[in-house]
């Protein structure tokens, strides 16, 4: 039953449709051959002559291989050879043959593929009607007298007309088995000659990498500006709980201050959570992702800590400054803003200091900030959060350098980042990926 199921069963059924399709695909190149043939002197015995079928049939290969050469041969070979051969999809390469190797191995499997179906459909075409006959001939005294009236006299014994129905489905037998067999020499090969190519690994592993980057990115767009809008919504409604009823007026505020909060960081949520429903791709003209320095008004205002905000060096126009550079830096004074209200020791006495200088000449944004020495910051914040050392990541994939610590009585973070990338978005996001 095995034997019989991989002559004839689906998986055998499919591959040999496979073979007819090379066949068939062979044929314009076979009748181009044929005329070659017929050229050089084949004349009228062309179609009779089974010598000149088969030089025309030479012919063609080398026609066909040429042929194999395009790019797009191979995306169409792959989805023939995934869907008739049983080949693993996993196994084989995706989209056209860009490089040399890839068009050699594809210009490969196209021949063998042609050569094989048009073996084999040649044989479907032909053996079949002549095996059904030679099953018939015990049964028709008309074919007898027509094939075996010149035929040899042993052919018109009784023995040899018992044993032609054997002889005929020992044919149809062959006919499987070599369908079979070309089937699965083209299923064996075709991981070798359609599979990925070094150069496709790489750009599949570069894919890889990018769509990483850009869920790295997403997810620290996310943990900013939601870990920030709620550890300045926590302290904010904590203060105000404890002052409720001696202190009205600082209540009225710290609600105002979480209501600012929490519309801003849902707008920036809706921001991120758009870019997830786009796949993460950049707009038309690649610029940032999210608010940059022209925001830092809002988030400073409602903070939750008094800071004293200063702004040196360069033009106000805010394209000076790249908006990758831009949107950094702003989640940059946002994370610093965190650690502050977590840990450290300020009041209104003494405010967070923030200074942005601009230095156009050197092409460098400086970003210092100064709290007052509470607890120190953790590296990463309990559940997940990133702290401290997702400032100086985001500082290291811009090329520029961050550091943190305390310095004179007070806590003191720095970000050095150039004012400009040169490809800003990509070259974070390539980064990030080769992390």
């Amino acid at each position: 039953m095995r034997f019989l199921a991989a002559l004839f069963g689906g998986r055998a059924r499919l591959r040999w449709l496979h073979l007819i399709i090379g066949g068939a695909l062979l044929m314009p190149y076979f009748l181009v051959g044929t005329v070659l043939v017929g050229m050089a002197g084949g004349g009228e015995q062309l179609f009779s002559s089974l010598p000149a079928q088969f030089v025309a049939f030479g012919l063609a290969l080398p026609m066909a291989a040429v042929t194999g050469f395009f790019a797009l041969v191979r995306p169409l070979s792959v989805a023939a050879a995934r869907a008739l051969c049983g080949v693993p999809p996993a196994l084989l390469a995706d989209g056209p043959a860009r490089t040399r190797q890839a068009r050699v191995r594809t210009a490969g499997w196209y021949t063998l593929h042609l050569a094989l179906g048009g073996i084999i459909s040649g044989a479907t075409l032909a053996l079949p009607p002549f095996a059904v006959a030679v099953i018939a001939l015990p049964f028709s005294a008309g074919l007898r007298e027509t094939w075996l009236l010149d035929g040899p006299e042993a052919l018109r014994e009784p023995w040899a007309l018992a044993l032609a129905p054997f002889a005929g489905l020992a044919m149809l037998l062959a006919l499987a088995l070599a369908a079979a067999v070309a089937g699965e020499v083209l299923a064996r090969r075709a991981p070798v000659l359609l599979g990925p190519t070094p150069e496709d690994r790489l750009a599949a592993a570069e894919r890889r990498a990018a769509d990483l980057a850009v869920r790295n990115r997403l997810a620290r767009e996310l943990h900013d500006s939601v870990g920030h809008a709620l550890s300045a919504v926590t302290l904010q409604a904590g203060a105000a709980r404890r002052v409720l009823d001696r202190d009205p007026e600082f209540v009225r505020e710290a609600l105002t201050a979480i209501e600012e909060t929490t519309r801003r960081t849902v707008g920036e949520l809706d921001s991120v959570l758009g870019l997830l429903r786009q796949d993460g791709e950049p707009d038309e003209e690649g610029t940032a992702y999210g608010p940059g320095l022209d925001a830092l008004g809002g988030l400073l205002a409602h903070c939750g800590v008094p800071v004293a905000y200063e702004r040196e060096g360069g033009p106000e126009d805010p394209g000076v400054v790249d908006p990758v550079v831009a949107r950094e830096a702003y989640r940059i004074v946002q994370e610093g803003l965190s650690n502050a209200l977590r840990h450290g020791g300020g009041d209104a006495a003494s405010p967070v200091r923030l200074l942005i200088v601009v230095r156009e000449r050197e092409r460098e944004l400086m970003i210092l900030m100064e709290n007052p020495l509470g607890e120190r910051p953790a590296v990463a914040r309990p559940g997940g959060g990133r702290g401290l050392r997702g400032i100086a990541e985001r500082a290291v994939l811009l090329g520029g350098r961050a550091e943190a610590g305390p310095y004179d009585g007070v806590w003191r973070l720095t970000a050095r980042l150039p004012l400009t990338t040169a490809g800003a978005a990509g070259t974070v996001d390539r980064a990030e990926g080769r992390r």
